[in-house]
């Protein structure tokens, strides 16, 4: 039997924060089964380069017909885990993006690809795309794979003109929410930006697909992951009422409802099913 690689190489975006991480992944040996994708607070974009990438809304339609196949994804922002096929074996690029940046990368604001957990990508980007792919799949090295990556993205961070820009409140929205780590009142907010709270609700709405809210828990989920991944990466057990008190949670069991509401499962389920591949480097940063 075929025994058990997995190798996930970083890179320093350097886009001007457009993205916020880039992993570079391959694996050979894997028993075949179901990921979960988690949400986050970032826009998520795959280039494979080993087959398609097979995702789904649960777990029984990634293995059926429904289940979207392609071999460039585009996650908007979500409030459920996606499932997505594990094969034996696969490789790819996948990018944390800023959801402000989806107007200059995308060509969309993020609000577009918030209806659907999955977007193939050359739907989004064009045949450009899908020729970059190919060029990755080509290429021998990460390192030449993520310049010609961001080769990609910088000039069409360049050449967009059509898709219009993110209003200033919105910005300075999403950025208050990031400085206050989720945890902070849409009154509060609005107060900061100068608008009701229903009006900025409804642009942010519009710019995301999330209301402030909703970013804000995403914000502060994402936190409290990293907090509880942190001490299982180094083999020792995480203290999830400290985490919860550290991450503005009212208490450990409301820590353990957001759990299951964006993964699917309590916290301690949820590593012991992550344990080894937090333990090979596939989380952290701004994205899994």
């Amino acid at each position: 039997m075929e025994s058990v690689s997995r190798e996930f190489v970083r890179a320093a975006p350097r886009l001007d924060g457009m993205v916020v991480s880039a992993v570079g992944y391959r694996t050979r040996g894997e028993r075949p089964g179901v990921h979960r994708g988690l949400p986050s607070p970032y826009l998520t974009l795959i280039f494979s380069l080993d087959g398609l990438v097979v995702t789904g809304a649960t777990p029984e339609q990634a293995g059926t017909w429904g289940a979207v196949r392609t071999d460039i994804v585009i996650g908007g922002l979500h409030q459920t885990p996606a499932y997505v096929v594990r094969p034996e074996h696969e490789a790819g690029i996948q990018l944390a993006v800023h959801p402000l940046a989806a107007r200059a990368l995308f060509g969309v604001p993020a609000a577009e690809l918030a209806g659907e957990l999955v977007t193939p990508g050359a739907e989004v980007m064009g045949r450009r795309a899908a020729e970059l792919r190919e060029l990755l799949c080509e290429q021998g090295g990460w390192q030449e794979r993520f310049a010609s990556l961001s080769a990609y993205l910088r000039q069409r961070a360049a050449d967009a003109t059509s898709a219009g820009s993110v209003r200033p409140e919105v910005g300075e929205a999403w950025a208050w929410l990031a400085r206050h780590q989720g945890v902070g009142t849409l009154r509060g907010l609005s107060r900061h930006v100068a608008l009701s709270e229903r009006r900025l609700t409804t642009l942010f709405r519009a710019e995301t697909g999330l209301s402030p809210k909703q970013a804000g828990r995403l914000m502060r989920f994402q936190r409290a992951r990293n907090a509880v991944v942190r001490p299982v990466a180094a083999g020792a057990a995480p203290d999830l009422a400290r985490v919860a008190a550290e991450c503005g949670y009212y208490d450990h069991s409301h820590l353990v409802r957001d759990f299951r509401q964006y993964t699917g499962a309590s916290p301690s389920a949820w590593l012991a099913e992550e344990c080894r591949n937090i333990q090979a480097g596939s989380h952290g940063g701004g994205e899994e």
